[in-house]
């Protein structure tokens, strides 16, 4: 049982890497206030953590019941994660921020749906809850012996949810050490290693459904 649950944690700690979430975290946020990082940060965990433990609780029936595949899960997060990565690397995602803050009379509104949007996505899909860390779930669901140790794999998983929490509320003193020029860098490099990370989901997801 110990093994178990330490492979488990090894496991979904390297899928969903709660510390490499940090400095994406700081670049999606980037002109945020500390109260609004913080709501973002929170509704992500809560709303990834509760895509993980639906996976958690019902495993493969419930994407064989929306007659859904992981593989085509994994394509669709890494053409969504693309799109994400091409507004970082360009500056578009700041643009479009400039361009509501002219909307005075609509910004708080704006500002309110744009929290929850990020916080779904790419927070809790994919980064979060993607479809490796899902993938991993399921797998590891289906290899519990018994009732305990599969009830034990859920305080493995709130745990690393709980880490990500934390990466996302540490990541606001990062910013502070750090300059507009340094930010900028960090976009545009984070923007890069995401839009390589959707290739490879995208890929992933195509030789799976190849071979299978």
């Amino acid at each position: 049982m110990f093994d178990y649950y330490i492979n488990a944690f090894a496991t979904l700690f390297v899928t969903i890497d709660p510390v490499g979430l940090a400095p994406m975290f700081l670049a999606l946020t980037a002109g945020m206030s500390q109260a609004n990082r913080r709501r973002v940060a929170v509704r992500a965990t809560l709303t990834g953590g509760a895509i993980l433990a639906v996976f958690y609780l019902t495993g493969q029936t419930f994407l064989n019941v929306l007659g859904i595949s992981v593989s085509a899960f994994r394509i669709a997060g890494g053409i969504l994660l693309f799109l994400i990565a091409v507004e970082m690397v360009f500056g578009k995602r700041q643009a479009r921020k400039a361009q509501t803050a002219e909307k005075a009379a609509e910004t708080a509104e704006q500002e309110h749906r744009s929290i929850q949007e990020l916080a779904v996505f790419p927070l809790a899909i994919p980064l979060i809850a993607g479809p490796a860390a899902i993938s991993a779930i399921i797998l590891l669901s289906g290899e519990a012996p018994d009732t305990i140790t599969y009830a034990g794999l859920g305080l493995v998983i709130a745990t690393i949810v709980a880490a990500c929490l934390g990466s996302f509320l540490l990541a606001d003193k990062i910013e502070r050490r750090l300059g507009d020029t340094a930010q900028l860098i960090i976009t545009r490099l984070l923007g890069v290693i995401l839009a390589a990370l959707s290739v490879q989901f995208v890929a992933d997801g195509v030789l799976t459904l190849i071979r299978g």
